[in-house]
């Protein structure tokens, strides 16, 4: 079973992925990791290598590609990030993790330590130029969530209650 979960930052994926993963015994692939830990290996912010990768197609494409690949060739896998739900065309379900920005900036804030108004201001100017990079690079609107299967609003319940009904749904997905 090939499951993809997607979501805007500060959604929650990182933390449903791994739970989920464990709950039921998957592999996690996130494409979200690969980026930071390319970014921390170049000494570089986030936004400043969003910033790269906009002009530059072949970190978001390596990636993407690298994601992909590795979904076509594994099983027991939850394929995590933003893009996985239109790169995974083998996936038997794909979600979304929606919520609202104010609930994501708020997450973010927490998790990096940083005041809520850097954190919104640092998640728009991201959002932004990832919409670019996506639709520059594969004509995707990030905003179309026709490839998913099931869309959870990720602020209306806590992380446990969410990981509960991924997983219910990738049982009944089995079946």
């Amino acid at each position: 079973m090939i499951i993809t979960l997607s979501g805007l930052p500060g959604s929650g994926t990182t933390t449903i992925a791994k739970t989920v993963a464990s709950r039921l015994k998957l592999k996690v692939i996130s494409a979200g990791d690969t980026f930071r830990e390319i970014a921390a290996e170049q000494n570089m912010t986030l936004s400043e290598f969003g910033k790269l990768a906009e002009s530059n197609t072949e970190i978001d494409q390596t990636i993407d590609q690298r994601q992909a690949q590795i979904a076509k060739e594994g099983d027991n896998l939850l394929v995590e990030g933003r893009l996985s739900g239109w790169m995974v065309e083998n996936a038997d379900l794909k979600i979304w993790l929606k919520t609202p920005i104010e609930v994501r900036c708020e997450r973010i804030a927490k998790r990096d330590d940083i005041p809520l108004e850097q954190a919104m201001r640092e998640t728009k100017e991201r959002e932004k130029c990832e919409a670019v990079r996506y639709h520059k690079h594969y004509d995707i609107n990030i905003g179309n969530l026709e490839p998913y299967d099931l869309i959870i609003d990720s602020s209306k319940w806590d992380g446990n209650s969410i990981a509960e009904i991924v997983g219910c749904s990738i049982e009944l997905s089995a079946k």
